[in-house]
């Protein structure tokens, strides 16, 4: 199938359909003839399962390493897991960062008074490291 397809039935769009065949996640039959890749059911099955890792959050190196471990009927799944835990770990990090943006987000916003005046506490803490606009 061609790469407009195989894109739509991947769930991706056509521009990383394409990426993907360029970095080698997928390799696609090309046709001597015409030059177009020709998608097969197998080429799509490993598209959405990069998908769903992206989804996940997972890096494209992460994905490679992924399949190749779908792909080996003799890994242990020990591998799989230590790859999702450290995942988890990631996510779980950038959970606490993005709390204390929100707490910090916030604190400023509660102590604006948001009204006709200029004064700004959200504004003076955006603009602590610029020179002074006097």
């Amino acid at each position: 199938m061609n790469i407009g397809i195989a894109a739509a039935q991947a769930g991706l769009t056509v521009k990383t359909v394409r990426y993907y065949a360029n970095i080698g996640m997928v390799v696609p039959y090309q046709n001597p003839q015409t030059g177009y890749r020709d998608y097969r059911p197998e080429d799509i099955a490993k598209l959405q399962f990069i998908g769903k890792a992206r989804r996940f959050n997972f890096s494209i190196e992460e994905c490679r390493e992924l399949l190749s471990l779908y792909q080996d009927k003799n890994r242990p799944s020990k591998e799989v897991k230590d790859l999702t835990l450290e995942k988890i770990a990631e996510i779980e990090e950038k959970l606490l960062e993005l709390k204390a943006l929100r707490d910090q987000l916030q604190h400023l916003a509660t102590h604006c008074q948001g009204n006709d005046r200029p004064d700004c506490p959200i504004l003076d803490a955006l603009s602590d490291s610029l020179p002074s606009q006097k």
